[in-house]
């Protein structure tokens, strides 16, 4: 059988490997010179391959259609990742959250790992090569028409996997090609937005902070009194609002509660982000702390009495929410005013604006319907002989590796003959 596959990313180089394995004749197309440029700015460069859960833990944190990716995931799940890369030579190790990591930190040795597989399997590679057209006849494929150096040509192939990615980072390829050709076939594309990106905030007091991480802090994301997240970990102030592990994590959650409402044609009102700045103290030990450190210092002025408490630029932040004259000797600080500081310290408070853009966000939510697609192949039910893999589909997940798993089971299951 001859199997093309469109876009050499995480899911399409899968693809090419498992099919390969069956023993199909595989031609791999790329737009780009190389493969892999998404992977390669994954996890800041170190890529971050899946994450070392149990199995069903993959599930609760794939944020849309997890029902959807049972047979893909238990096809091949994230230990047989982690086993294929260290077969492979691309040694990993578990990080914080159980998060894997090649072992050298560098994302361009999952990379080769990859292309010195599909080189022993004989898959063939053509860069530089946009398909234009899938071409179809009685809802069967039949070829898809390639573009290489303003020369066009018709390859014709028993089987298509599209795995071109979604429209994040669209420095790497990420054009969004792939719906439309899912489009062009019959396909429903669920509605796309940016997702694992940053959050603008409204006002400009956070530009105050630019710059400023912070870490073992706690995020909760309320709206309308409900919190709908929680996280623990690291975030960052940027000039435009927040970033960091926690924030990217509510991303998605945030995303689809939102969706719900507009669905609803209901108000949402404002989103709050508040942040927990002392997670391990409860109210009272930090009400403790503040007195105990105000005792030590009490011929000194507020503006000087947070030094051993909070970040030096996150101070003037607190003192002016606080409403405490900064000059204002601490001994002469009341009850009421240190309750307060205290309830700011645990709940600092900020008003969602909205999302960033594709080209900073980690990937695209939405994509081709899940239910026109057979979960248990990965072949669409509309046209015989097209499949699907990776985040050109309707599923997304939780920052950890999580993407990528998706990536490479859908891959590995559509790669696969039935």
């Amino acid at each position: 059988m001859k199997v093309l596959i469109v876009g050499a990313g995480a899911a399409g180089m899968m693809a090419s490997i498992s099919a390969a394995q069956e023993g199909h004749s595989v031609y791999l197309f790329e737009k780009n010179e190389k493969p892999g440029k998404k992977i390669y700015i994954t996890g800041k460069g170190r890529c971050n391959i899946t994450n070392d859960c149990d199995v069903e833990d993959l599930f609760s944190n794939i944020v849309t259609n997890s029902k959807f990716m049972y047979s893909s995931i238990y096809g091949f799940t994230n230990k047989d990742v982690i086993d294929m890369f260290n077969r492979l030579g691309c040694k990993t190790k578990v990080e914080r959250g159980q998060r894997v990591f090649p072992v050298s930190d560098k994302s361009s040795d999952v990379i080769s790992a990859l292309q010195r597989e599909m080189k022993r399997l004989k898959v063939n590679i053509e860069y530089n090569t946009c398909v234009k057209d899938v071409i179809i006849k009685d809802d069967v494929f039949k070829a898809i028409k390639v573009q290489h150096n303003n020369k066009f040509k018709v390859v014709d192939g028993d089987k298509l996997i599209i795995a071109t990615g979604g429209l994040s980072y669209p420095s790497t390829g990420s054009t969004g090609d792939g719906y439309e050709f899912a489009k062009k076939i019959g396909h429903t594309i669920e509605t796309l937005s940016p997702s694992l990106v940053p959050f603008n905030l409204k006002g400009e007091e956070h530009t105050l902070l630019q710059g400023l991480s912070l870490k073992n802090i706690e995020v909760s994301v309320e709206n309308n009194a409900k919190i709908l997240h929680k996280d623990f970990g690291e975030m960052l102030f940027t000039h435009f609002g927040i970033s960091g592990p926690v924030i990217l994590s509510a991303c998605p959650v945030v995303l689809k509660h939102i969706q719900k409402f507009k669905k609803k044609n209901k108000e949402i009102g404002d989103i709050y982000i508040n942040i927990d700045l002392k997670p391990a103290l409860t109210v009272e030990q930090l009400d403790d702390r503040l007195l105990r450190d105000f005792s030590k210092m009490s011929n000194k002025d507020f503006k000087n009495s947070l030094d051993e408490l909070l970040p030096k630029k996150l101070i003037p932040v607190i003192i002016e929410r606080s409403g405490i004259d900064p000059n204002k000797k601490v001994s002469f600080i009341t009850k009421e005013e240190r309750k307060n500081l205290v309830n700011i310290i645990k709940k600092l408070r900020y008003t969602f604006a909205g999302f960033r853009g594709y080209a900073e966000a980690i990937i695209t939510k939405g994509g081709i319907k899940v239910k026109e697609i057979n979960p248990s192949t990965m072949e669409s039910k509309l046209v015989k002989g097209v499949y699907f893999a990776g985040e050109v589909i309707d599923v997304d997940a939780l920052t950890g590796g999580y993407n990528l798993q998706v990536a490479w089971s859908t891959g590995y299951l559509a790669g696969k003959l039935y």
